[in-house]
């Protein structure tokens, strides 16, 4: 295996944050879930979770799947998305960095061992999740920034991300 393949590559590839059932849960034995928030939950200009995501976490809560929040936005962004649904939520945590996914592990009780991250960045949330030795969910973003840092990191990822999704021939396929 490849060093950018030990780092980059997640271990399912899916459509969207709403394939993550309890189904999916259950069958990959998922107990808790640190997510992402931007572009993997809601745009950037939803400040609080909506319906959808209000709903898709009811329906994990209902068997007892632990989510957390662990974005690199900032404090206020992160801790108004995370009140309504009253999950631990940790901001500017330097992903790829381990310290924020230590410290949702710890806030859920949880183990690596039945923790995954979701998230829809290779160089941040993928590889923060390999470092830290959990599996990692991939979903596409949903309106990504225009800007020429987060057009230049998707050039960079898109080959592996063709690469991972041709291997893994698709949804719910472990890669």
């Amino acid at each position: 295996m490849s060093v950018f393949d030990r780092y980059l590559k997640p271990d399912y590839i899916l459509d969207t944050f709403k394939d993550v059932t309890p189904e999916f849960c259950r069958k990959y034995d998922i107990k808790a879930l640190i997510c992402d928030i931007d572009n993997t939950l809601v745009t950037y200009d939803d400040p609080e979770p909506t319906e959808a995501v209000t709903a898709w976490y009811r329906s994990l809560d209902d068997i007892g799947v632990k989510l957390s929040f662990v974005s690199n936005n900032e404090a206020e962004r992160v801790t108004r998305f995370a009140k309504p649904l009253g999950v631990p939520a940790f901001y500017k945590s330097g992903k790829p960095s381990r310290r924020g996914l230590r410290m949702a592990v710890e806030a859920m009780g949880s183990d690596p061992m039945s923790t995954v991250l979701l998230g829809d960045q290779l160089l941040t949330d993928v590889m923060a999740a390999k470092r830290f030795g959990i599996r990692a969910i991939v979903v596409p973003p949903i309106k990504d920034k225009t800007t020429l840092f987060f057009r230049a990191k998707r050039a960079i990822e898109r080959p592996f991300m063709n690469k991972y999704t041709k291997q893994g021939a698709g949804k719910n396929v472990k890669t």
